[in-house]
């Protein structure tokens, strides 16, 4: 029965540092919808109210990035737009893989490095996850300049 807990304990750990990460993902846009829910808090919305504000905010921006990246072709600017998604999500999985390596390990220069690679991965996965959202270019579909995929009947013969 001991050794289930210790199994499971593993697997909780594993799944909650996997959430951590991937929400640390998405920064900005819970950055956003904080500020927005305690803006309206603060003008005297309700409880209700105020997290109904907030998650439409946090949405409108992910969802307002995520177009303005796949609309927008200059180079520049598509970096200027996944650098604000990622450079939050970099801050936050530093303070994350930091909080996670002192749980283990005594304030040094290996829990800073931890810290430093923690940041690098989540900032690459924000980056990449924006990249995610391109739409296909027109003239590279599956059968050469044909942007349609096509598709063969399964049955062969009568």
């Amino acid at each position: 029965m001991i050794i289930l807990g210790i199994i499971l304990s593993v697997f909780a750990i594993g799944f909650f540092c996997w959430l951590l990460f991937t929400l640390a993902v998405y920064a900005l846009p819970c950055f956003v919808g904080m500020s927005a829910a305690f803006a309206a808090y603060h003008h005297g919305a309700g409880v209700f109210e105020t997290g109904v504000i907030g998650l439409l905010a946090g949405v409108a921006t992910l969802i307002a990035g995520q177009l303005l990246f796949a609309a927008i072709r200059i180079p520049i600017l598509r970096a200027a737009i996944a650098l604000l998604f990622a450079i939050p999500a970099a801050v936050a999985g530093y303070h994350a893989t930091l909080g996670i390596a002192h749980i283990a390990l005594s304030q040094g220069a290996l829990a800073t490095t931890l810290a430093y690679i923690g940041a690098a991965l989540v900032g690459a996965t924000a980056w990449s996850r924006m990249a995610f959202y391109l739409p296909p270019v027109a003239g590279q579909g599956l059968q050469g300049d044909d942007p349609s995929p096509q598709f063969s009947s399964p049955v062969h013969g009568s």
